[in-house]
């Protein structure tokens, strides 16, 4: 092999392995794509040195980010490259950790561990984090998704982890038997651990199937996706035209309620933003909540932009609009998008990129969980980024959520020709039917221009809208108070799975300095030796 070629092959692998990543994700959902992804970063920073480990795992993290991201070209091909290459960072530490730890002998266990303590740091930092391209998230068609019941997303990341590691460990073995530096049994422990993992899911799953005495145990709950009038950034150019969409979409399903054609629902949901007025002080848009309530003349959930608090925020809320008394209890949107919905450093970004100076003024985050009362439905709101946050959505479920509902404006990330399989839209989907396994509930998920969907809490997908039109349906939803075995743990597991990869690497950089330090103690043994055999 040339050496131009020998060189450039290791961070041309690592591309294309972080490409066979995103092919676990929508539109294509091939979910065991992950494992091979998983495998591959695991054996390419197997030898070789730390500088180039790091840089395959940066090439690993663009091939899974460049195309995941893509959605993000509305708002400029800028603001999708450099959101990739900036988290592209997080695997080129992974890919760093993966060549420290390669020379222990039970390495293939620690895969699993730095995988989550990479995710576990990657969903935080900087500026709350960014969840996106989470494996857990690639897993809803998989085997592995009933163990969110068991662990939430970072379980189901471990076992896929697991599985990945596994076939690397099968590879490796395969690739050293002539020289019998792995026992035959490693094969078999391989191949043991990568059928627990596949088939686990199946036989240990918990659903919860009761319902406490504490309210209805269904109830009739109505989607309505108004559609927008534009696409892209200039989806809310026409002021109050999104928020007519959603009367005109809820007054036809009040038409058909009237003729029998629907049953009557008991609560409505509307998606986030739809209403782009403040309809508190805006007394158009209070107008035109106010003729939808009164139409279906049941409550109807809002989401709406609203001034304030102050000068300088706003607040993207969630609000229960009673037929008889008008607006009333509200979500504030808790875990904001940076440079989208707030501006991190805004005095010296606006002074070097001028497109951030649109961003007139930043919303400002709630600080409580999103438990609603809409007519007979304690339900738990989470507002579009937020059904990525782990924390956010077990919140409102903790707090007494027993139906989740996942408002969301997608039209900023649509473009002409999408059929909503691919893009933000799906990969939000797949985060909520996780969301639904995770905590045993029904999830609905209202869209302004789609895809709105209903999702059994087995995470089946039971009705879903199309894009780009207007549309509504009614579906009889349990309604869950028993927490799931993942609700009870919290975050403790990633917590405690993070820690362990912490105390992996320093064992491995402990175990690294030891050797080194003996390798120079033995080398004037080995001198003084060769000279006597001379």
């Amino acid at each position: 092999m040339a050496p131009a070629v020998r060189l450039l092959a290791r961070p041309v692998a690592g591309a294309l392995a972080g490409f066979a990543l995103w092919t676990s994700f929508p539109p294509l959902n091939w979910w065991p794509a992950a494992f091979v992804a998983i495998a591959a970063l695991a054996l390419l920073n197997r030898g070789g040195r730390q500088r180039s480990a790091a840089l395959t795992g940066y090439l690993f993290g663009l091939g899974l980010f460049v195309p995941m991201l893509s959605f993000l070209r509305g708002l400029g091909v800028d603001a999708w490259l450099v959101l990739a290459a900036f988290e592209s960072l997080w695997f080129a530490l992974l890919g760093l950790a993966l060549r420290v730890v390669a020379p222990l002998r039970w390495w293939p266990a620690a895969v699993p561990l730095l995988w989550v303590g990479q995710e576990f740091l990657r969903d935080r930092w900087p500026w709350g984090g960014f969840p996106w391209g989470r494996i857990a998230f690639g897993q809803a068609d998989g085997p592995l998704l009933p163990l969110a019941s068991l662990g939430g997303a970072v379980l189901v990341t471990l076992a896929a982890s697991v599985v990945g590691a596994a076939l690397a460990w099968v590879v490796q073995w395969l690739s050293t038997v002539e020289g019998r530096r792995t026992s035959p049994g490693g094969m078999v422990a391989a191949g043991a651990v990568l059928v627990v993992a596949l088939t686990a899911p199946l036989a240990l799953s918990l659903p919860t199937r009761g319902t406490s005495s504490g309210g209805p145990s269904h109830a009739l709950v109505a989607v309505v996706q108004g559609n927008v009038p534009r696409l892209g950034l200039r989806e809310f150019e026409q002021e109050r035209a999104v928020t007519t969409n959603h009367m005109r979409e809820t007054q036809v399903l009040a038409a058909d309620v009237a003729a029998g054609r629907v049953p009557r629902p008991e609560a409505v949901i509307w998606p986030e933003n739809a209403s782009d007025m403040d309809p508190y002080t805006d007394a158009q848009a209070r107008q035109l909540i106010d003729t939808a309530v009164t139409a279906i003349d049941v409550p109807v959930l809002v989401g709406a932009v609203l001034d304030g608090p102050g000068p300088t925020h706003v607040t993207n809320a969630g609000i229960v609009w009673s037929p008889v008394t008008g607006p009333g209890e509200r979500y504030a949107k808790r875990h904001l998008v940076p440079f989208g919905e707030y501006l991190p450093m805004r005095s010296l970004l606006t002074r070097f990129i001028g497109r951030f100076s649109l961003i007139g003024r930043d919303f400002k985050a709630g600080h409580r969980p999103g438990l609603l009362q809409v007519g007979p439905v304690r339900l738990g709101d989470v507002i579009c980024f937020e059904v990525a946050d782990d924390g956010v959505v077990r919140d409102a479920v903790d707090a007494g959520g027993r139906l989740i509902a996942v408002q969301t404006n997608n039209a900023t990330y649509e473009r002409p020709g999408d059929n909503g399989d691919g893009g933000e839209t799906a990969q939000q989907l797949q985060m909520s039917r996780l969301r639904a396994v995770e905590h045993g509930r029904a999830v609905v998920v209202a869209a302004t221009s789609g895809v709105s969907a209903v999702i059994a809490p087995d995470g089946r997908v039971e009705r879903r809208s199309g894009v780009f039109r207007p549309a509504y349906f009614v579906a009889d939803l349990p309604l869950r108070d028993p927490r799931t075995v993942a609700d009870r743990l919290g975050s403790w597991p990633e917590r405690g799975l993070a820690i362990l990869a912490g105390l992996v690497l320093l064992a491995a950089a402990l175990q690294d300095r030891w050797t080194r330090s003996s390798e120079v103690l033995e080398t004037p043994s080995r001198l003084h030796e060769l000279a006597g055999r001379r």
